[in-house]
């Protein structure tokens, strides 16, 4: 019976889909102390070797022999950020590594083989490993729509071409899901830390729509933004996508209408954004709404039709995981959620991805912003296990006091668990607004740098 089928049953029955858990936490988030640097390199070396000791398999199962990836300094490999050594940057001179099956001549061999050279001895070297090896299957990374196996540049594949000869360049290949369950596949030990990390965001989320920080009338969204970064700095993490927030009208999306705005109580709040540490990434939007705080108009909660906007969007949640099953592609996952949610009347967008050495990280896409129904090559891939992917849609639902149709945007990170079999939301999901009360006391005074004190 299909995923479509036993939605169309459940909702014949009880008028909306299965009821899902309540995935808000019930606790206040505690800003979270990572490890320090050094022992936060030593942790991700740990990680890097753990991850590399699986190519061997990885090669198997993907009928190649060996990987051979070839790079100079400031041209970098894309995969070379998932390979490199914690307090690297740029690789050295030329950098050339050859992953192999650990099998024949190179039986408990280095892997990989490495080679960091300027003067050219780094080719009779190779010649003479390959005849030796008598490899059939040579990955490069070559591919034309993948990102993450395609970052052979076009001038060392001119270099190897020349020093590999006929030979040995017509056993090379293209195997691109080599390069993409590298890149995707987590270890165990990331998880504690990334669930440390997702709390570090929750924590920011909850101080920043606060009246601790948000003054009606006063704060700009752009103020805003700046108190994310500067309390990024304070946490000892970076970010790969800088805060955006705004005040929530049709126009914000997917523009910039709204970021720029002075906060005002009725205000509906927007944030995307994402922290790094650790070479590990997060993604998470949510909403806020500023509370009315005087006169016969005053609330204590967000308007019921907010709410209920907010209850879709988690809807739409439940849908997606759980279609997304591991063997199936992103177009599959993303054909059958969009099936059910039109039999739960439900509008709106999915566009999930995963996450993890990158915020868009390598892996099947379910849907893009601009394809909304199927995408080519990224769409057709499988959706891996013992993977992150960051659950990103929106719903829409019209608001009657505004006399408007609104996108209720959400963003949420899951992983794979191995015992239960199924996608877990890393801290929670947001299902209640942040709620910003001017009656409870004062918020900080920001500063107009560019205007003085």
């Amino acid at each position: 019976m299909s995923l479509v089928l036993v939605a169309f049953l459940v909702v014949l029955v009880f008028g909306c889909s299965p009821t899902h858990a309540q995935f808000h936490p019930t606790q206040p988030a505690q800003y979270q102390s990572l490890p320090s640097l050094r022992d936060r390199a030593l942790i991700q070396d740990q990680w890097t070797a753990e991850r590399i000791a699986r190519i061997p398999a990885l090669l198997k199962k993907y009928d190649a022999d060996a990987w051979l990836i070839c790079q100079r300094e400031h041209a970098e490999d894309t995969i070379w950020k998932s390979m490199k050594n914690a307090t690297d940057f740029d690789s050295h001179r030329r950098t050339v590594l050859l992953f192999h099956a650990n099998q024949s001549s190179l039986a408990g061999a280095p892997n990989p083989l490495k080679w960091v050279d300027n003067t050219g001895a780094v080719w009779p070297e190779m010649r003479a490993t390959l005849a030796k090896y008598q490899p059939n299957r040579i990955v490069l990374n070559t591919d034309e729509d993948i990102a993450f196996a395609g970052g052979l540049g076009v001038g060392e594949l001119a270099v190897l071409s020349r020093e590999l000869g006929e030979e040995w360049m017509k056993k090379t290949v293209n195997i691109p899901m080599l390069a993409v369950e590298y890149v995707a596949s987590r270890v165990s030990g990331q998880l504690v830390y990334y669930q440390k990390m997702q709390e570090i965001v929750w924590a920011m989320l909850e101080e920043g729509f606060s009246h601790t920080v948000i003054e009606p009338g006063v704060t700009t969204t752009e103020d805003l933004s700046w108190w994310f970064r500067e309390k990024m700095q304070v946490q000892n993490v970076s970010t790969w996508n800088q805060p955006r927030i705004s005040v929530l009208v049709e126009e914000s999306y997917p523009g910039w209408a709204g970021t720029e705005d002075i906060i005002q109580e009725g205000d509906i709040l927007h944030i995307d954004f994402g922290i790094t540490a650790m070479g590990l990434n997060t993604d998470t939007q949510h909403m806020a709404y500023v509370l009315k705080a005087d006169g016969l108009a005053s609330e204590i909660d967000a308007p019921d039709s907010l709410k209920e906007g907010l209850r879709k969007a988690n809807q739409m949640q439940d849908i997606v995981l759980q279609n997304m099953k591991p063997g199936l592609s992103g177009n599959e996952v993303l054909r059958e959620s969009l099936d059910q949610m039109k039999l739960e009347g439900i509008e709106g967008q999915i566009y999930c991805h995963p996450i993890g050495d990158w915020g868009h990280d390598a892996g099947s896409v379910i849907g893009f912003l601009n394809l909304p129904e199927h995408v080519p090559v990224l769409g057709d891939l499988p959706i891996l296990p013992n993977t992150y992917y960051s659950i990103e849609l929106y719903a829409y639902h019209f608001v009657p006091e505004r006399n408007s149709t609104i996108r209720f945007r959400l963003e949420e990170n899951v992983a794979w668990s191995d015992n239960s079999q199924s996608w877990e939301y890393v801290r929670g999901r947001q299902e209640r607004f942040h709620l910003i009360d001017t009656r409870k006391g004062s918020s900080v005074k920001f500063t107009d740098q560019n205007q003085g004190t």
